[in-house]
């Protein structure tokens, strides 16, 4: 589903007619919901950057949304996993900026850096593997979301519609109630259950004794 029938059929369903702007809301408002309520595997980014040898923090990229992993990469190539913890943590674990090392933990500090523990002693490479947020479809047009998952878009998006409109909400909690089946899916395959042979429909299984 392209945005031009996202907004068509939300018109449609709701029986009314909005501005652009009122589509653009419940939509990128659905959007925001879906992105950060589920981890999709297909908006995911590899990207190598490097730590500076006394600073304790990394920039994070603009369109970093949540980590799957980040590695100092040695001179040999060997990756060496660095362990997500909250700031806090790594407050109590290297009170000293100063002190110095190999980092072993790293925490999301803010919309613009990770903080890393120790600091590190020397200029490392490093490789981030994080779930990042598309462009909306609002400005794209398509997305993977609109074209893989298009009843997670449409009936979050349809809720905001009646909501806006102050819909009965009887009439709400029926879209809540799609919404929720569509976002369970998206989780199964984000845990990758829609991909494993053990998870697909029909499968004939044999039982253990």
């Amino acid at each position: 589903m392209n945005y031009t029938e996202l907004k068509t059929n939300i018109e449609d369903i709701c029986e009314n007619s909005f501005t652009d702007a009122q589509l653009a809301m419940f939509t990128q408002q659905a959007e925001q919901k879906i992105y950060n309520s589920v981890q999709i595997p297909a908006l995911r980014k590899n990207v190598t950057g490097g730590m500076s040898s006394d600073s304790p923090y990394l920039s994070v990229p603009t369109d970093f949304l949540y980590t799957y992993s980040l590695a100092v990469i040695s001179s040999n190539g060997t990756y060496t996993f660095l362990i997500n913890k909250d700031v806090n943590f790594l407050r109590e674990a290297y009170p000293t900026a100063t002190a110095t090392g190999s980092p072993k933990h790293y925490a999301y500090f803010d919309d613009a850096s990770f903080i890393l523990g120790p600091t590190p002693d020397a200029n490392y490479n490093t490789e981030l593997h994080y779930g990042y947020y598309p462009e909306s479809i609002v400005t794209a047009g398509t997305t993977w979301l609109g074209e893989e998952f298009d009843s997670a878009l449409l009936n979050g998006a349809l809720i905001e519609a009646i909501r806006f409109l102050k819909g009965e909400p009887d009439v709400i909690a029926n879209y809540e109630k799609m919404y929720a089946l569509s976002i369970g899916l998206l989780k199964n395959l984000g845990d990758g259950k829609l991909r494993e042979d053990t998870y697909r429909s029909g499968q004939y299984r044999i039982p253990v004794s």
